[in-house]
């Protein structure tokens, strides 16, 4: 998921603090590069196990559902840190907690690498759902503060490139990287790649004292505003939809396509090359309108992964159903985001805290019912839920998500 830019408020009230010594001392571009890499990175390792899930399952002498807590698990805790290390952060220097973040990460790829049980793999996931839940909530707000009020944008832009190729990259990259080296050569990869990403953040990122502190207030303000209770409804139907099937889905084309694993891998990469095609689409048919564009979006979405349902046993159909839905998914994020800064722009660093809770929840227990389907029901009706789901958004979005008009009131006598 793509978590939104960060509030305005702070960029305000750091400015004098934090803008001036920043982007004098250090080149605010290489500082937002390496931030955009350790979200790169975080995103694809929390995805990682969607792409990888039937050889773990194999591995580890679990049933395939078993192994989606690999993703259930993260999932829940990120949805947990994100809001309390906004609050609980205080005042600490927004540089160490990044560091200290991203080491989680590192630490976590090599748990899951060296992991000879499914518990000893979810404990190392655990520590990376803290990354993610922490990192997410504060990546924008940084951005706006290295590059300064002009480039701020721009910065932000990028940091967020890092988590959108993460989303729709990360699965295929770690099915490509398993079949070739096998799973745990995935996990190891991306403790290398977070190495690095620590390596830059320690070379490149300058201190970031934090002036304004977080409170349980300001995190419930965007629940007052109406299209921003239907956005967070709509991230949690919508993503809870998607990862209740895409978690299952290598299952799915194995025993319904019958795929073997080069032709599985394929597909995932056709669905990460669509999705970074969608992303640009959705970019450009946001600026027109947003609210058709997330009906699109969601309908798009929903009939690809019911197609995939109906007509999955053709091994062309499924192709055709994972193409459109890589191009659909790949605006989802961007979607969501745009949705939320338009309803409460005043609060986009509390509705940020929010959203990346919503998306997690909506993760998490997406794939823990997927996981269910798949054990005792069949992986078909994973993609069934999945793909209702997505409908039932549509369907949210256009029904109420119009603007309110506000009748006129007749002039004073």
């Amino acid at each position: 998921m793509t978590p939104p830019v960060q509030d305005a408020a702070v960029e305000t009230l750091d400015r004098a603090s934090a803008l001036a010594p920043t982007t004098e001392a250090q080149p605010w571009l290489l500082a937002v590069l390496s931030i955009a890499v350790g979200t790169f990175v975080l995103v694809t390792s929390e995805f990682l196990p969607v792409g990888l899930l039937t050889d773990i399952a194999a591995s580890l002498k679990v049933t395939e559902g078993a192994a989606g807590l690999s993703v259930t698990v993260p999932g829940l805790v990120a949805a947990v840190a994100a809001p309390l290390i906004a609050i609980g952060a205080g005042s600490l220097d927004r540089r160490a907690l990044l560091l200290g973040l991203i080491a989680l990460l590192v630490g976590s790829n090599l748990i899951s690498t060296f992991a000879t049980s499914l518990e000893m793999l979810v404990a190392g996931r655990t520590l990376m759902g803290v990354a993610v839940g922490g990192f997410w909530a504060m990546a924008g707000a940084l951005g706006m503060r290295l590059a300064g009020e002009a480039k701020g944008p721009r910065a932000v832009a990028i940091i967020f490139a890092g988590v959108s190729v993460g989303t729709v990259c990360g699965v295929p990259a770690g099915s490509l990287i398993g079949e070739l080296a096998g799973w745990r050569a995935a996990f190891g990869i991306a403790a290398g790649v977070a190495v690095l990403a620590l390596v830059a953040q320690l070379i490149f990122l300058p201190p970031m004292p934090q002036n304004q502190k977080t409170t349980a207030r300001n995190l419930i303000a965007p629940f007052a505003v109406p299209k921003a209770r239907l956005g967070l409804l709509a991230a949690l139907f919508l993503a809870g939809g998607h990862f209740a099937s895409y978690t299952y889905v290598q299952p799915f084309l194995q025993q319904v396509s019958h795929m073997n694993a080069g032709q599985i891998t394929g597909l995932l990469l056709l669905f990460g090359a669509g999705g970074l095609v969608g992303n640009f689409l959705g970019g450009l048919a946001l600026e027109k309108s947003v609210r058709a564009t997330k009906v699109v979006m969601a309908l798009s979405m929903g009939s690809a992964v019911l197609g995939l349902a109906a007509f999955g046993g053709d091994q062309l159909a499924a192709s055709i159903a994972i193409a459109f839905w890589g191009l659909a998914f790949g605006a989802m994020p961007i979607c969501i985001q745009t949705w939320m800064f338009k309803a409460a722009p005043e609060a986009m660093e509390t509705s940020g805290a929010l959203l990346v809770t919503t998306f997690q929840v909506a993760l998490a227990s997406g794939a823990l019912l997927g996981g269910l389907l798949v054990d005792h029901v069949g992986v078909t009706q994973a993609m069934i839920v999945g793909g209702s789901a997505s409908l039932f958004t549509a369907f949210l979005i256009w029904t109420f998500g119009g603007d309110r008009k506000v009748p006129a009131r007749p002039p004073h006598e």
